[in-house]
């Protein structure tokens, strides 16, 4: 269950801004450095915390998300890439759980020369052919909030994991008011579609926080996993 936790917020954390911003004003915003965090909670209750960390250097952009699940898990994901022209470039992706006394390792590296993907889970190693503008789990989310302010989503966006680039499809469920320790938001609510009855991911994003999600849930038949923010320092309109 713990690994499951990790994984499902891995992706959360990464493409938790796919969403179309009818209904409310927008005013562009450059990609900028920021960081956020998170309540965790597990079944209804606070369980840990997360946090995202978004840092610059010239053209290199590293993202980070972060995980804890006292006495359960915790979990890293980190993502580098560039960015040109109002698209990412990914360079390489990694994830190092935790759970109990296991530990677990994934890692992806983007080989545009050689239009090869190589991916290594743990000990198991593939490859596969090379897809253009292919994302990971984290930076998925940075390039969609860029197509939101350039004017509208790709009907799909492809992801690349440890077995294959998979497409990603989301569907906006109006407009809804968010309170959290940090404060309340207006929000756009999106959900992730899934392909398992019984599985619901749902992302509530702020568009004064830049589109930053301030709430994510989701939900596993009678399983229910979620993130609050509680802090924020980035760009605001």
């Amino acid at each position: 269950m713990a690994k499951y936790v990790m994984k499902t917020f891995g992706i959360a954390a990464a493409v938790s801004t796919a969403v179309l911003c009818s209904g409310f004003a927008s005013t562009a915003f450059a990609m900028s450095p920021y960081q956020a965090s998170y309540q965790f909670n597990y079944n209804g209750k606070n369980v840990g915390s997360a946090s995202r960390n978004l840092a610059q250097s010239g053209n290199n952009w590293t993202y980070v998300f972060v995980a804890k699940a006292v006495g359960m898990a915790s979990a890293t994901e980190t993502s580098n890439f560039s960015f040109s022209n109002g698209n990412i470039n990914s360079k390489s992706f990694s994830r190092t759980s935790k759970i109990l006394i296991h530990n677990n390792t994934m890692s992806i590296n983007f080989n545009p020369n050689s239009k090869i993907i190589n991916t290594k889970k743990d000990d198991k190693a593939r490859s596969f052919a090379w897809q253009n503008g292919v994302l990971d789990e984290l930076n998925a989310e940075l390039q969609i909030r860029e197509d939101l302010k350039n004017g509208g989503l790709k009907s799909k966006y492809y992801l690349a994991d440890a077995k294959e680039v998979e497409a990603r499809r989301f569907v906006k469920q109006g407009n809804e008011s968010i309170k959290t320790t940090y404060g309340t938001f207006d929000t756009i609510k999106v959900v992730m579609q899934h392909d398992k009855p019984g599985r619901e991911t749902i992302f509530w994003l702020a568009p004064k926080l830049d589109y930053l999600p301030v709430k994510v849930s989701h939900v596993d038949q009678k399983t229910s996993y979620s993130l609050l923010l509680t802090g924020y320092k980035g760009p605001t309109k």
